[in-house]
């Protein structure tokens, strides 16, 4: 990143406060860093590549509120810095396209322990995370993050402002955890087996994803079309027009008839 201008913006987007705990991923040469430190002073500033490191160490060891972590950020232990500081993380940075996902997914189960996330992510990501049902973007990732938190796409930022040119365009979303779901979940890891096994084969109906999940293994069809009726739900619908409320809701109806079989 390379432009100023944007840099700026990303930090002013991400509503810091001075009080705020920032990790920051992919520090690189620290650029976004320093504009952290401008609005807040304390940063952990987490990059994997050995050579930045040092550079950030240069730059940043002198400045007390600042903490540089050499490491994958898929590792990293959001819950010790939380207990650290007595307090909540805020969560910045450019994430590389390769892990955007796992990124996504990693920060969702520290999601007690982190008010939000502003990042940098490829376009076409950002519109899988902010879709809406019946959208072609809208897909696992819609339906798991929107569940946890309130997610929205701030602007998009153009291959020019980077050197060398990448070959995408990126975006940046800003995700807010919500204090409760969407709707309460009898079962979070039933719910998340649910919406992966509605996207199994887009193009079925969502019955049909539904008898081939391994959690309804014995099910006959006739059990599972009662389940669907009690969420009020047709079942010949494909899983991309269902919202995150109506997973959650069905989500709790199979966790009840599993539990309390007929």
């Amino acid at each position: 990143m390379i432009d100023l201008n944007t840099i700026k913006k990303i930090a002013q987007t991400a509503r810091l406060l001075p009080q705020d705990v920032v990790v920051e991923i992919g520090a690189g040469i620290g650029v976004l860093t320093r504009e952290i430190l401008n609005i807040t002073g304390r940063v952990i500033a987490v990059e994997i590549d050995p050579r930045l490191v040092k550079t950030l160490q240069d730059q940043f060891g002198s400045f007390p509120g600042a903490k540089v972590h050499s490491g994958d950020i898929l590792k990293f232990d959001y819950s010790l810095i939380s207990r650290y500081y007595k307090s909540k993380i805020k969560v910045i940075g450019n994430v590389p396209y390769n892990i955007s996902s796992p990124v996504i997914f990693h920060l969702l189960s520290y999601r007690s322990v982190l008010t939000g996330f502003t990042l940098m992510l490829q376009k076409e990501v950002v519109e899988r995370l902010v879709s809406e049902p019946d959208h072609k973007s809208y897909g696992v990732p819609s339906v798991l993050l929107q569940m946890y938190a309130d997610v929205e796409r701030l602007f998009d930022v153009s291959a020019s402002c980077f050197h060398p040119r990448p070959k995408v365009e990126s975006s940046i979303i800003r995700g807010i955890f919500r204090d409760q779901p969407r709707i309460e979940l009898a079962d979070e890891v039933l719910f998340g087996q649910l919406v992966k096994a509605s996207f199994a084969q887009r193009r079925k109906m969502l019955a049909n994803n539904l008898k081939n999940a391994k959690f309804l293994e014995g099910w006959s069809d006739a059990e599972l079309k009662k389940a669907l009726d009690a969420a009020g739900i047709d079942g010949k619908r494909r899983g991309e027009t269902l919202s995150v409320e109506e997973y959650g809701h069905l989500s709790n109806v199979l966790k009840y008839r599993l539990t309390n079989p007929l």
